[in-house]
Parts: C-alpha cells; structure tokens; sequence
C-alpha cells in the first residue's frame, strides 16, 4: 500500500483516503459514462427537495462535481453577466460561503440579503411580493430560511429558479447532495447498478430524521441506492424519530431502515457513519442525542468513514481529525464542487 503525508497533519494517510489529490474524483468519474442528457433536465428548475432527483441525476451530478474537481483551472465562465440573490436569514458558514463561492468561481455576481429585519418583510411584505421583486434583481436565489414554508411561498410568484439551502426543519437538499458526492468519492462502486455483496455498506445515521433537514434529504438521496445498502440504523433515544409516511417513502424505495438506542454496540458494524446533534426550529436551535459521542476511543471499523454537516459541538471530539475516519473536512470541500456541478446545471441560457 502506497503512503502518502497530508502536509499539515503529518500523520501516514492511506492512498485511498487522500482526499486532497485528484485520485478519487477521478475513481469516480471512471465508474460511470456522463449522461449530458439526465443533468440537462435540470436547467432552470428550482431545487426544494432531495426526492426531486432521480438516480442517474444523482450520479451525473456526482460524476461533473468530480471533473470540476480535478479541474485545475475551468477555463469558461457560463455564469458571466448572471446575478445571484443569496438571501441567508438564519446563521451559516459553510453553506452560505460555498454558494457564493460556487458563483464566484463560475463567473458571476452576488448581491446578498443576511437579515429580513433590512428588507420589506419587516413592514409586513408579502413573501409572494419579495419574491415578485427578486424576478428583476437576479437570475437565481439561494435562500436559507428557518420558516420552512417560506420557500414554498415564494414559489408562487417566482420566475427564476430557487435553492432550498436548508427550510427550518424540513430538507437540506444541497448538503445531502455533497454528502452523497463525499460517499461515492469513498466508494465508487456504489454508484453502479448492481452492487456485489461485499461492495454493500452498512450506514449508521445518529440523529433525528423528522427534525433535522440534513438527514432527512440525506436519506432521500441513500433511497435512490437503496440496492447498495445493506442496512441504515438511526441512532436515537428519541420518540419522535419520523414523520407520517416518512420512513414508508424510504423502504418503498427499497431502503432497509431500522433504529437502535445504542451506539458503542452497533458501531462496529457501520462502514459509513453520519453524525448530527443541531436541529433549526423556529429561531433558534435545539440539540439531539448530546450523550452519542464519538472520540478516538469509540469502537469504529477500522475503515470506517465519519461525516458531519457541521458546525460540530462535543458529538465529534477533534481527537478524530488526525485518522483516517475523518471525511468531515473533505465532505465540506466537496460541498464547494457539488454545487457548481448544480449551478452549472440549473443555470443554462
């Protein structure tokens, strides 16, 4: 097995875990042909939810994240001349940051709304009014909202394609999206339409289906490979854990989903472990399953991989950041290619 050293670590990372070179994207792109045809569908569509996208859309959308990936330059700008409205009303980091730098990178201009308290929502505007207004200052919103039904409103009136970049406590469908580009960078033959046994993963998922956006689109999107997965065990001493109809969507499509209230037992068994403790409600934030913890010292496989939406709290101690468990980082780096594999795709004229 080739060695290599990431250079601020400096600690041994297998060659298959070095997610700072092009090796892995570019394993991904050679597991499937592109398919111009299925990301074409999405010209100027709006993206609210992760059950919008089929299974090849997906794949495709995975698959040109890779080639912007390993792209050193992009030598085009299709965004040239567009404006984005990037209307963050709920605290963000990573999301807000990699929209606009998704934007900045393909070409174009941002105008930014971080406070509805500025704007004529405050004195009591319609959202079908704003959204009226933002038909002639842009060509595409990106709108983060802890109201989950704010998007929908917006619908009515609105011309131009919207992001859903996270509704209260409904969908996160972008986030999902670089969850899935980070999984089948790891995994490639888990894209394929017939998947060998010992290719299949065992998933285990610590958080609230029904509270937090971030798994809820995420396993919308797990369904759509349902034939890759062995197994999705939430992790939770929650009561509330789904929704109406929530969990049936997902076996419908083939997902076996089952729920533990313990995590040291089952950890052995997960290849692939997602990790959440914040739920947006309302204007604040709520906290679920703070005594599940993961450090160094928890049982995980030897190859098993750990993700995390972030921001991160003491659910996922910093002793992980220097193993090979940690593809948290990496999963926020790929967050910046998946969506222009997206921006690219919606914004066609």
């Amino acid at each position: 097995m080739v060695k290599k050293v990431h250079p601020k670590l400096e600690v041994p990372i297998e060659a298959e875990n070095w997610t700072e070179g092009i090796e892995l994207p570019l394993a991904l792109m050679e597991q499937v042909d592109e398919d111009f045809a299925s990301t074409a569908e999405l010209a100027n569509h709006s993206v609210i939810s992760a059950r919008q996208f089929s299974r090849t859309q997906l794949i495709q959308l995975c698959r040109l994240a890779a080639k912007f990936e390993t792209q050193q330059s992009f030598g085009q700008f299709p965004l040239t001349g567009k404006i984005l409205i990037s209307a963050f009303y709920e605290p963000s980091t990573r999301t807000r940051l990699s929209f606009e730098s998704v934007w900045h990178r393909l070409g174009g201009d941002i105008i930014s709304i971080t406070d509805p308290s500025t704007t004529g929502i405050a004195k009591g505007e319609s959202l079908k009014d704003v959204a009226e207004m933002m038909n002639h200052y842009g060509d595409v919103v990106v709108l983060r909202d802890s109201n989950e039904k704010a998007i929908y409103q917006m619908l009515e009136s609105l011309r131009i394609p919207i992001i859903n970049a996270g509704n209260g406590t409904d969908e996160h469908p972008t986030q999902a999206l670089a969850d899935m580009y980070a999984i089948f960078k790891w995994r490639p033959a888990l894209m394929m339409n017939e998947v060998s046994q010992e290719k299949k993963v065992t998933i285990g998922i610590i958080g609230n289906p029904s509270k937090m956006r971030t798994v809820r689109s995420l396993l919308l999107f797990l369904s759509r490979i349902s034939n890759a997965i062995k197994e999705v065990v939430i992790i939770s001493n929650s009561t509330d854990l789904f929704d109406p109809s929530q969990k049936e969507e997902l076996e419908e499509e083939g997902l076996q989903v089952r729920v533990s209230h313990q995590l040291d037992s089952e950890l052995p068994d997960f290849d692939i472990v997602y990790i959440n403790a914040i739920a947006w409600v309302g204007d604040t934030y709520e906290e679920h399953g703070v005594e599940y913890r993961l450090s160094k010292s928890s049982p995980l496989k030897k190859d098993a991989i750990i993700l995390h939406p972030l921001a991160r709290g003491e659910e996922l101690s910093t002793d992980l950041d220097d193993t090979t468990h940690n593809w948290y980082f990496a999963q926020a780096r790929g967050a910046v290619f998946a969506r222009m594999a997206l921006m690219s795709s919606l914004v066609r004229f």
